[in-house]
């Protein structure tokens, strides 16, 4: 006897149904955030303020749904998000709703709110965002705080060894998603070390220095950090799928630069200041 496959609109259902709450949305949301490493249920119960008891129900109703998955470490149990139910769900709806346009169905972020012009002029932090060829992640987190960080953060970013040009996709990605993108080009890390630079405040790496990618040492003048990130000239797959992962790589750029611009900058010192910074980058201390 054949066995019948799922049907795909019933497979998105239950998807959308395991995440259509409160809860389970923020404990889904707070697994792709630490992807790829694993929490235990106590532990996102309490990032998420439920008791361990009810998130251990809403977990078991997201594994049923294919949305996370048990990742054992040592003798625990912990879960991780399952990005093959995540992305089969954006792909569903790329593929069967949007006729095979992923930009209709992809992530855009909210409109900001325009910060009013202040009364008192107020001096603003310049930040260096630093990757090996800033191409891609770099590119990305200059114009995402550019944008978010308006009359508070200059940005700017260089490379080590610049490209020529980002990457056209990533140029696309932003200017679908509102940026400006008129500015963005690559640059070299000498640019910004010669007596007529700007003066940085803080210059944080984005190199996924794990995988072997060479992040050069930074003058100690500046508070420094690093959020190691996957670089997008490696992924693969099909179009629809680099674009997904492309989006989840925008998500994980904005969501530290939010955690970024509001730190207490006014109540923290210098050392305390690249704790928070490094803090950032350690995706797994981060809390939604």
């Amino acid at each position: 006897m054949a066995i019948l496959e799922p049907d795909p609109s019933e497979v998105a259902v239950e998807r959308f149904a395991s995440i259509a709450q409160p809860t389970r949305l923020q404990a889904l949301r707070l697994l792709l955030s630490v992807y790829p490493e694993s929490l235990g249920a106590g532990e996102v119960a309490r990032r998420c303020e439920v008791p361990h008891n009810t998130m251990s129900t809403h977990l078991a109703t997201l594994m049923r749904a294919g949305m996370i998955e048990a990742a054992k470490d040592g003798r625990a149990m912990n879960y991780r998000a399952d990005l093959t139910g995540y992305r089969g769900l954006i792909d569903y709806l790329t593929r069967d709703c949007c006729g095979g346009h992923p930009e209709l169905c992809a992530p855009t972020a909210p409109p900001f709110e325009e910060t009013p012009t202040p009364d008192v002029l107020t001096p603003a932090f310049n930040v260096l965002f630093l990757c090996t060829h800033n191409s891609a992640r770099s590119i990305i987190a200059e114009a995402v705080l550019e944008r978010m960080g308006k009359g508070k953060f200059r940005a700017y970013s260089a490379g080590s060894d610049p490209g020529k040009a980002p990457l056209p996709e990533v140029i696309e990605r932003l200017r679908q998603l509102g940026h400006d993108v008129g500015g963005l080009h690559c640059k070299s890390l000498d640019d910004f070390s010669g007596p007529d630079a700007p003066r940085m405040d803080f210059v944080i790496a984005l190199c996924d220095t794990p995988e072997g990618q060479f992040c050069p040492d930074i003058d100690s003048r500046f508070v420094t950090g690093a959020w190691p990130l996957p670089d997008p000239a490696r992924f693969d797959g099909s179009p629809v799928e680099k674009t997904t992962l492309l989006n989840e790589l925008y998500a994980m750029i904005r969501r530290r630069i939010e955690i970024f611009v509001s730190l207490p900058f006014a109540a923290l010192d210098r050392m305390a200041l690249k704790a928070r910074l490094d803090e950032i980058g350690d995706s797994t201390r981060i809390s939604i």
